[in-house]
């Protein structure tokens, strides 16, 4: 038996040949492949007979290319390994909170979304003491149509030492709402799981349902999803730009990318009838196909706003005052970075090279170039800079894609629902514009859904945005927050 279950990305394997390795080992499993350059995707625990759970780790290996699956027998308790790894902090209180295992010795072992019930529903947050010492707190309720969530800074004066975030205000139970499906209901739950990638986790999903039920994917359907793909990828990085160039006063900037923002939008409702891309992905297929005249229009759309959209980006990289405000603000150092696990714009602007596309490459879809981020020192200027060269290299793969399409592309009709393999593991991941997007399957003797495990990219990178006020002036924190624009609906699953 191998030390691990190797996959490929989107494969599925019998449940049996996942490794149940003693505590001892399977800690020295982790380290060394963390140690080794491996990230953790997903970590979790299912329950089994007589009172045990197993806890499975999902680890990306870049070098091989492949997923990395291991897992341990606990009962009650086990040794956190948090202070080895911090990247499973988060994933361990979630444990904690979801499964009666207490992982001993974790630094900071509080409930992640909600309380359990019985147990006072105040969170514990840290203090400082001394005469200067004060906190702030700004939220859970936020102006405008922003979700809840809290915010605790523990201040000396104006600066920063500490800030804590509480999430967990709309828990909507997505989880358990998936347990024992498939049904009618499924994909639309995955796609929502995050409004803003609806089209990634529909992708990721349908990637879960085609490996499980033994269903191909043609070529002409690849080439779709890679299209709506990069459109909610620009989209959704247009927007975060302009946000930040509200944030510093840059009204010119600012109001581009809002209408900017709208017409990338439309593009995808071009595609699906849909300005977010819900009901595009089907298993197996797309709801729709993509002609090569409509191709066209997409192409000389976007040929026609994209030099508005680099002018206004420019405008805003040049001013001076733009870069005073933005350089060397909320800085998270590359070790930082790769301690806490940051993946997607938020890692690559810390000069790591985390890229589901490139690391997990899937048979039949293509994709962007991954972007440089060796001169990129990990502050508020480098993620808005990483987002500006993500939207230039989407475009540098979406028109040529569109303008060689080959005839019109055409897709197979929605196939009947069909049951799932039994006894079996699958991890997809797609790489969202916020970062790695890992979907986990494990299905029971049945058919049905066991487990089905979503961690959103912003599961990893609310740390990075806690260690990135650290030091800092408060009055920061709004272009901080927006340099990271982290989900609330995709952390409260």
């Amino acid at each position: 038996m191998t030390d691990c279950l190797e996959l490929k990305n989107g494969q599925a394997a019998l449940f049996d040949e996942l490794p149940v390795l003693a505590e001892a080992e399977f800690r020295t499993f982790l380290t060394a492949r963390v140690e080794a350059g491996c990230r953790v995707l997903s970590f979790f625990a299912l329950p089994e007979q007589a009172g045990t759970h197993r806890l499975i780790a999902v680890l990306c290996d870049p070098a091989s290319r492949r997923l990395l699956l291991n897992s341990c027998g606990v009962k009650e308790r086990y040794s956190s390994l948090t202070p080895e790894i911090p990247a499973l902090h988060l994933f361990e209180r979630e444990i904690a909170e979801d499964d009666p295992i207490v992982p001993v010795g974790h630094p900071g072992l509080h409930p992640v979304r909600r309380y359990p019930e019985g147990q006072p529903g105040v969170r514990p947050f840290r203090a400082m003491r001394g005469e200067a010492a004060h906190e702030v707190a700004v939220g859970p309720i936020h102006a405008g149509v922003i979700e809840p969530g809290h915010f605790r800074f523990q201040c000396m004066g104006e600066d920063v030492y500490a800030l804590e975030i509480a999430l967990g205000y709309q828990h909507r139970g997505i989880a358990g709402l998936l347990r024992g499906g498939p049904d009618a209901l499924t994909l639309r739950r995955i796609e929502t799981a995050a409004g803003d990638s609806s089209v990634a986790a529909a992708v990721a999903g349908c990637a879960l349902l085609e490996t499980l039920t033994d269903r191909t994917v043609p070529q002409e359907v690849c080439v779709i999803r890679a299209v709506a793909l990069e459109l909610e990828r620009i989209a959704n990085h247009i927007g975060d730009l302009g946000a930040l160039a509200g944030d510093v006063a840059f009204l010119p900037t600012a109001s581009f990318c809002g209408r900017i923002r709208g017409e990338y939008l439309n593009m995808t409702a071009e595609l699906c009838g849909n300005r977010f891309g819900r009901g595009l992905v089907i298993p197996g297929s797309c709801r729709y196909p993509l002609e090569k005249e409509r191709g066209e229009k997409l192409r000389k759309w976007i040929g026609r706003v994209y030099p508005d959209l680099l002018q206004a980006l420019q405008l805003m990289f040049d001013a001076p005052s733009v870069l005073d405000r933005l350089e060397n603000t909320g800085t998270v150092t590359r070790e930082t970075a790769r301690a806490l696990g940051l993946v997607g714009p938020a890692g690559r602007a810390s000069g790591l090279t985390p890229d589901a596309r490139r690391d997990l490459p899937r048979e039949g879809y293509r994709a962007p170039e991954p972007v440089d981020t060796e001169d990129l020192g990990g502050d508020v200027l480098a993620r808005g800079k990483i987002r500006y060269r993500e939207i230039r290299s989407s475009h540098d793969f979406l028109m040529p894609l569109l303008a060689d399409l080959p005839g019109d592309l055409a897709v197979p009709p929605a196939a009947p629902a069909a049951e799932l393999a039994p006894n079996r593991i699958a991890v997809a991941v797609t790489e969202a514009w916020r970062g790695e997007l890992c979907h986990t399957a494990v299905t029971d003797d049945r058919g049905r859904l066991r487990k089905y495990q979503i961690v959103d990219p912003s599961f990893h990178n609310w740390s990075g945005l806690a260690m990135a006020l650290r030091g800092e002036q408060i009055s920061n924190f709004p272009i901080c927050n927006k340099s990271f624009n982290l989900s609330y609906c995709g952390h409260d699953l």
